[in-house]
């Protein structure tokens, strides 16, 4: 039938504030195939979440609310979602590349015994063929995966790989209501209780990231990171070698075994620009790095490169930043 379906994460009822972005590229994908661009919500009261996905272009939202599914369990989210895809059929179901569309797209894909392409940055139609890019080889090439003839074709795509579609308030679409066949028995795991980490990073959704690696040398480095970060209102990332250190927590890793970002501006301190962190960065829109050693290989990628020590750079642009700004 060619529609394309867009998993729509969502936290206690909130959506995340980049879960719409697939709309805009699952629309493209619909017309192309005669079909319609649909949400798929699931969780408990969650029927608001409808009118925000009208809002972003959805056609047709799919809402599965039940007291079960409050908080993600992936086996009973799994369950859910493939009941609908079994009943309805879309052509393609798209989720974001984050831990959570990660992990329900593997369990839809297992349940329902098709292939999944994962962490892809375009997708689009080639003729009759489906074909997904992503990258391989620590991001030293793009490949492309086509899928001719199985469906669903499942998705996941890499966070802001698209445009985030136009918002038009006041657009409206159908609701389909379902309800699913889940109890408690279905679920291997029980949530006691929710611990809120004393880390707080969105690093995927951040527009600026300052970046430490081995270059900071010391824990405290980081402090001076931050500080620059707070002032040009962006937050602290890190590579792997730093984390590693145990000078910043996992929660700031960026690279191939951390988080995939793409900020509008990437300031990289003291990161020499090993493959797998490359791999996590790459495609920021604006690359600066900071680094003493000139043959360093983050200059290749960079857009713009100070050769220096950031211990002497970093104080210089808060000092310039604070004067630009008034502070």
């Amino acid at each position: 039938m060619g529609d394309v379906w867009v998993y729509i994460e969502h936290k206690d009822g909130v959506a995340s504030p980049l879960s719409f972005e697939l709309l805009g590229i699952g629309k493209k994908l619909a017309q192309e195939r005669g079909g319609k661009v649909c949400a798929l919500i699931i969780g408990e009261n969650v029927d608001p979440l409808a009118k925000e996905a009208f809002s972003y272009g959805a056609e047709k939202v799919y809402v599965v609310s039940n007291p079960l599914l409050k908080s993600f369990r992936s086996d009973l989210f799994t369950k859910s979602a493939c009941e609908l895809i079994s009943k309805y059929g879309p052509d393609i179901v798209l989720f974001r590349s984050t831990t959570q569309g990660t992990d329900l797209s593997s369990g839809v894909a297992g349940k329902l015994q098709v292939g999944l392409c994962a962490d892809a940055i375009n997708v689009y139609h080639d003729g009759n063929v489906l074909k997904m890019v992503r990258s391989a080889f620590g991001g030293r090439f793009n490949v492309t995966v086509a899928n001719e003839r199985v469906t669903p074709k499942l998705v996941t795509v890499r966070p802001k790989a698209f445009e985030m579609p136009e918002k038009k308030d006041g657009q409206e679409g159908e609701i389909i209501k379902e309800s699913v066949s889940i109890g408690e028995s279905d679920a291997l795991i029980k949530i006691l209780d929710f611990v809120k980490s004393a880390v707080t990073v969105n690093l995927v959704e951040a527009d600026i990231i300052v970046s430490g690696g081995r270059g900071v040398g010391k824990p405290e480095g980081f402090n001076l990171l931050k500080e620059f970060a707070d002032l040009i209102g962006g937050a602290v990332g890190a590579s792997r070698a730093a984390v590693d250190s145990g000078w910043i927590p996992y929660e700031h890793q960026v690279g191939q075994t951390g988080k995939t970002v793409k900020p509008k501006l990437y300031i990289a301190c003291g990161i020499s620009g090993a493959i797998q962190h490359l791999a996590g960065m790459r495609t920021s829109d604006c690359i600066v790095a900071i680094n003493k050693d000139p043959d360093a290989p983050i200059f290749k990628i960079a857009t713009f490169g100070i050769v220096g020590d950031l211990y002497q750079v970093i104080p210089k642009l808060i000092e310039k930043f604070k004067a630009k700004l008034g502070r």
